[in-house]
């Protein structure tokens, strides 16, 4: 199986190869390799049960390998106690201790490991100032909101120094507004301390802003490795074209014709493609939301029915359907929605437009 690099950086490198993990008789990851060079920041997405978490537990050893090998930082961690791997993990719970102020939360493994007293203070000093919580360190957890019991949830995780931050889906429990200052506080930590990270979630926008590379899962398998530039504009394939972008990619049936045109609903485009297609056979053709426009009924346009409309203010989206019932989302901007129920032409330009084939993989 080919690998997927996932490229440069300067700290812990992560290496999986050949992955598999069974649980009974069924296998959830199907001979995963992948290649995480030091300093990036990645994030695993894919729908649930794609196994991105469980790809996640398995690096930070909190789930056995069935076959495959993992090596973190030059070494074979694949049998190694989570504690001996130079990993920290902050979950989608906050797992603090409540009988516990934040201080004590944050110096609790240190203890533990017996740290000297006088470097347990200077740590979680250094870890509060970077959180901004140093004017909560005397209390507890109760008297914290959400996002500030993360931010401890992710102190504790930096006073163990680790090589390597693994992010479950931290931000589930927080409300809309939070998760966004959350996230620019996540981004802004892996540019201070510049550990690799690898960050598993199911919410596009977190992986779009957040991600030096984005590792897209599906079914224990990996469908492609690439920055969100890459995964968004380029995607190898029609899941990835689906659920990359929220809207989705537009996916309509086509036929190819004479001259490398294609007919797409009743429209004839010549989308610019690298290889040969056989005249007669059948492709589908993509194009995202925001490349397609309003336009005068021609050759290159087709016809849609307006469903209804979104307004956000800033924005707003066509929810439409074509005559043969295809599902169609336009963006608009900065111009009136059409009345529901109305017929309307869209077009755009066809270097936007990608083309899959019958077995939905991207024609080059």
């Amino acid at each position: 199986m080919s690998q997927n690099t996932v490229s440069t950086g300067t700290q812990a490198g992560i290496s999986l190869r050949s992955i598999r993990k069974n649980f009974g008789g069924i296998e959830v990851i199907h001979g995963l390799d992948l290649e995480i060079e030091g300093g990036n920041f990645i994030v695993f997405v894919g729908p649930s049960g794609c196994g991105k978490s469980t790809l996640l537990r398995m690096i930070a050893g909190l789930e056995d390998v069935t076959e495959g090998t993992i090596i973190i930082d030059g070494a074979d961690v694949t049998v190694s106690e989570p504690a001996k791997r130079g990993i920290a993990m902050v979950f989608q719970s906050y797992a603090l201790y409540p009988h516990m102020s934040v201080r004590q939360n944050l110096a609790y493994g240190l203890k533990v490991a017996g740290t000297p007293k006088d470097e347990i203070e200077r740590q979680v000093a250094a870890a509060a100032e970077v959180l901004q919580i140093t004017k909560l360190l005397d209390r507890r957890p109760r008297q914290l909101s959400g996002g500030q019991r993360q931010r401890v949830a992710i102190g504790r995780a930096i006073v163990r120094k680790p090589k390597v931050f693994l992010f479950d889906e931290p931000l589930s429990n927080l409300d809309a507004e939070l998760r966004v200052s959350m996230r620019i506080e996540i981004a802004k930590l892996h540019q201070r301390l510049g550990n690799t990270m690898i960050y598993v979630t199911h919410d596009q926008t977190e992986a779009m802003t957040l991600a030096d590379r984005i590792v897209v899962l599906r079914d224990g398998k990996i469908e492609q490795v690439g920055t969100p530039k890459e995964v968004y504009e380029d995607p190898n394939n029609e899941f990835v074209a689906g659920f990359i972008g929220s809207p989705r990619m537009n996916l309509m049936p086509g036929t190819v014709e004479a001259g490398g045109i294609i007919s797409c609903q009743g429209a004839e485009i010549a989308v610019p493609v690298s290889v040969a297609l056989a005249v007669g056979s059948t492709v589908r053709l993509g194009v995202r939301p925001e490349h397609l426009s309003v336009v005068s009924p021609s050759a290159a346009s087709f016809a849609v029915r307006v469903d209804y409309a979104e307004y956000l203010g800033t924005n707003g989206y066509l929810y439409c359907t074509t005559s043969d019932g295809e599902p169609i989302v336009v963006e608009l901007r900065e111009t009136d929605a059409p009345a529901q129920g109305a017929e309307i032409h869209l077009g755009f330009d066809p270097v936007r437009a990608r083309l899959f084939n019958a077995e939905s993989q991207r024609l080059r």
